[in-house]
């Protein structure tokens, strides 16, 4: 395993690599545990708009749809530009959701010098997530948020992944950046799937 962490590190510099998933399928666990071994930074654009939201007392996200494209634009992607960035590896995690955000967030990744080097999608079935919520639901162990409490809410962010996020991994997937990896393990051995897919891309 250490061998392959060396060789990621080697072949993404200071770029990036962007996860997708349904709901719950395990990107920010994922994301954050990669971003560690990389020594690199971790960015999600579900974090960063729930911050966003609390600091404003806005509740754009409370029914489950996605923030108009505009606003994703002033809220997420001004991250890439930040200082305290610079000179690392990003682990992004699901920046640009929405079909058409992709070419700006590629846009704006290689101007700061983080270009996406590739495009993971952790795969999982719409009754394996539904049922990961239940247990989640049950555990009380994701925080206080819309989608954990409302079914209609979390139902509405799989459609919306479907609706508006499917077309935004089709376009990664033309562009080779794509690297579709099963989620249907334990964390140990999703994040494995996801070394060795990157170790291969490398």
């Amino acid at each position: 395993m250490e061998e392959k962490f060396k060789r990621i590190k080697k072949w993404l510099g200071t770029a990036s690599v962007n996860i997708f998933g349904l709901p719950m399928s395990g990107k920010d666990t994922v994301g954050i545990r990669l971003a560690e071994e990389l020594d690199g930074k971790f960015l999600s654009s579900g974090i960063i708009i729930r911050d966003y939201e609390a600091k404003k007392n806005d509740h754009m996200t409370e029914s489950g749809e996605l923030i108009p494209t505009n606003k994703f634009y002033d809220i997420v992607l001004p991250y890439f530009s930040r200082e305290d960035l610079r000179g690392y590896p990003l682990v992004l995690s699901s920046i640009g959701r929405w079909s058409g955000e992709e070419d700006e967030v590629m846009r704006k990744a290689e101007e700061t010098k983080h270009e996406i080097k590739a495009v993971v999608y952790l795969k999982l079935s719409e009754e394996e997530v539904r049922e990961r919520w239940r247990v989640a639901k049950t555990l009380g162990d994701r925080g206080i948020r819309g989608d954990d409490a409302d079914p209609k809410v979390f139902e509405t962010r799989i459609e919306e992944f479907h609706e508006k996020t499917g077309p935004v991994l089709e376009h990664y997937k033309k562009l080779g950046l794509l690297l579709e990896v099963d989620a249907s393990g334990t964390r140990e051995e999703v994040f494995e799937n996801v070394i060795d897919v990157l170790a291969k891309k490398a």
